[in-house]
């Protein structure tokens, strides 16, 4: 078993299930102890330890390889320490064949023991930069309300190159997707079921709203592409309307989830999703779900750090993909941005989630040649 494999088989038995999907108080919340562990080893290598409140027993933490000589240059590991939740034994990590399951194998605990083990190995030998300075930066609350990474950007903290931990089977990725959360509330006229006619049906309205989005407005974004990303989506996740079934229902409300290109952003969506219901006679009030913006990220893969990053992993063209991240957070407030980390974001999230093993060694060996090719 190799270093990097023992580390996250001991970070799969920490539960770090962000507060956001569990009842108040339960044992499994929190980044905590999975900050406390890391830091911990990070200390035993020498790295400098600093952790930074962001909410009531949430930190982040930051474990910082610091050079002899002036640093010309940072570079930011920076990986989330929460996850879903789930039921059953997925604290237990397993493996079978090549396959490491546990919640957060892959999104993103894989992530943090590639990054980990590769600043740890470094930092271990004679071979490591003598004018760059390094930073693990263990992020709380990315699978809710990103607060961990909006806390840095809030603290002015700058960096020339962050690479956020997300599964991209090792890939580099420069693009992802935005994402904008609204909640759609549609009004009409209570009555009586058996004279529906007296009453005006906000579920029907809804409905409209619903059939015009499926069909006109997802034809619609089909037609606006990118490079790396491809279309914008609109998904209608979750809808409820009325009280029992002989009353008509007064008003309803639909959540949905637009995934953005670069260059949209909350208002242009709302606007333009106005218009369109405007245009049908439909009418509907909205109001965002999540409270910060999610943006969509686009880094040049041509800047001249994100070029070398690419060439150690092998890699001639740039990766888009199209879940959000940390890394736009960290990009909207000037710290250039790419994704890198091992595992496949279809397992994410599952109840059997896992990652391949043979995916750690070939993520630290990238990660390692990238650092050590540092000055």
């Amino acid at each position: 078993m190799t270093k990097t494999e023992k580390l996250l088989r001991e970070l799969i038995a920490l539960p770090s299930v962000n507060p956001a999907f569990l009842p108040t108080n339960d044992p499994n919340a929190g980044e905590q102890l999975v900050a406390e562990f890391l830091a911990a080893i990070a200390a035993r290598a020498g790295l400098e330890i600093e952790f930074r409140p962001v909410i009531a027993s949430r930190s982040n933490l930051l474990a910082s390889y610091r050079p002899a000589s002036r640093p010309k240059r940072r570079i930011v590991l920076a990986p989330h320490m929460d996850t879903v939740g789930a039921p059953g034994a997925v604290f237990t990590p397993q493996l079978k064949a090549n396959r490491l399951y546990g919640r957060g194998a892959c999104d993103t605990k894989g992530s943090i023991a590639v990054m980990m083990s590769a600043l740890i190995e470094l930092v271990e030998t004679r071979d490591r930069p003598g004018h760059t300075e390094i930073i693990f930066a263990g992020l709380i609350d990315e699978e809710s309300l990103q607060s961990g990474s909006r806390a840095l950007a809030a603290e002015k903290f700058s960096a020339d190159l962050a690479i956020v931990g997300e599964p991209t089977r090792c890939k580099v990725v420069t693009a992802h997707k935005g994402a904008v959360w609204l909640k759609l509330e549609t009004h009409g006229k209570a009555a009586h079921a058996a004279r529906p006619e007296l009453g005006r049906n906000a579920a029907y309205e809804m409905a409209r709203i619903c059939t015009l989005l499926e069909t006109q407005y997802a034809t619609h974004l089909r037609k606006r592409t990118h490079p790396l990303l491809g279309h914008g989506t609109v998904n209608v996740g979750a809808i409820h309307a009325g009280q029992q079934p002989n009353i008509v229902p007064d008003h309803c409300i639909a959540q949905i989830d637009r995934r953005t290109l670069p260059g949209e952003t909350n208002a242009s969506v709302t606007r333009e999703l106005r218009s369109l219901f405007g245009a049908h006679g439909l009418s509907a009030d909205f109001s965002r779900i999540h409270p910060h913006p999610c943006p969509a990220l686009e880094t040049d893969p041509a800047h001249p750090l994100v070029r070398q990053f690419m060439r150690c992993a092998g890699q001639r063209t740039p990766e888009g993909v199209t879940f959000f991240s940390d890394a736009a957070v960290l990009a909207a407030a000037g710290i250039r941005s790419v994704l890198f980390g091992p595992g496949d974001i279809a397992q994410a999230h599952t109840p059997d989630e896992w990652i391949e093993v043979s995916q750690l060694e070939q993520g630290k060996r990238v990660l390692l040649k990238f650092l050590r090719s540092l000055e």
